[in-house]
């Protein structure tokens, strides 16, 4: 593996997403050196200074940034946070036409100052973002992505290791599709450590994970961010963590398999929307997308979602 030096991540936004994303990635020691822009100059600047004073009790990471774009000059990863955020009780595709005329603006100059970066967006609605940016930057498909439903799936795994009793660690369980209502767990593919989920049962040998658990533990996991949208504004601390975490598998060339979204060019019959499934992430962003199994119900829902995003998709002129 080629592990690139003097590491350098580009946050673009310094909202509460992007704040905590650099937040995440200097206590992670995610990257050498964290650049942090907003149009916002006062803003930016006031959180590069609050997070700066704390660097003595990280690692050897600094913090740098303001509202001059040219911060990110160079960096090797640029992760997309800027947009409208999203209301309570808004849907992340109500997003799609605000955030993807921002995209529009920031796109080509973001790629003018990093021209070798990943580009990595958090915003939302992230599945048609992707295919914007992608289509704005004519970069490669793997070097355009989204953190998809990264997220989703380590809420899944939490409460699946809650309900069983277990480390989240020895969960193996995703969620694939939109980062969005139509996304769905590969119940089919997960497991408790060697043991398949339908089939882990408590000390007295009763089946745990029944199909109406599963269907509320799904119900769960998808009115998640609602949830704590309606009672603090916004998620932000766990997508900090989640993304600090897709970084570090490009900036190390881990070659980690996750559930990010990209732009899929003939997957299981699906061309030129973005979805997340699980996909080798290296220091060429998306490496690889895995052809993972899926039962006729999984792979129908799939297809749901795609069409679902395609719609969106063509209702905004792309």
């Amino acid at each position: 593996m080629s592990v690139v030096e003097n590491t350098k991540l580009a946050i673009i936004g310094a909202g509460s997403v992007g704040s905590s994303l650099a937040y995440a990635s200097l206590i992670r020691n995610s990257a050498r050196e964290v650049a942090l822009y907003d149009v916002n100059t006062a803003k930016a600047e006031a959180e590069v200074l609050d997070l700066a004073h704390g660097t003595p009790f990280t690692g050897a990471s600094r913090i740098t940034g303001g509202g001059d774009m040219d911060v990110i000059a160079g960096a090797n990863v640029v992760v997309i946070t800027a947009g409208a955020k999203q209301e309570p009780g808004q849907t992340r595709i109500d997003l799609a036409g605000t955030n993807a005329r921002i995209l529009e603006k920031i796109m080509p100059q973001l790629v003018e100052r990093a021209p070798k970066a990943v580009y990595i967006l958090v915003t939302n609605p992230c599945d048609v973002l992707t295919v914007i940016a992608q289509q704005i930057s004519g970069l490669p498909a793997g070097k355009v992505f989204s953190s998809g439903t990264v997220l989703d799936s380590g809420r899944l795994r939490w409460l699946l290791a809650e309900r069983a009793g277990v480390a989240a660690q020895s969960v193996h369980a995703s969620i694939v599709g939109e980062h969005g209502d139509s996304e769905f767990p590969l119940w089919s593919q997960a497991s408790i450590g060697l043991t398949p989920l339908r089939e882990w049962t408590d000390a007295s040998g009763t089946q745990v994970f029944t199909r109406d658990v599963l269907d509320a533990l799904r119900d769960d996991v998808v009115t998640a961010a609602y949830r704590v949208i309606a009672g603090k504004g916004a998620t932000n601390y766990a997508i900090g963590l989640s993304g600090a975490r897709i970084v570090e598998s490009v900036l190390r060339d881990e070659r980690a398999v996750l559930p990010v979204s990209s732009v899929l060019s003939g997957y299981r019959g699906i061309d030129g929307v973005a979805l997340s499934v699980p996909s080798i992430v290296g220091s060429r962003g998306v490496e690889r997308v895995l052809d993972v199994p899926m039962d006729d119900g999984e792979q129908e829902l799939l297809q749901r979602s795609a069409d679902a995003l395609s719609h969106t998709i063509k209702t905004l002129g792309y």
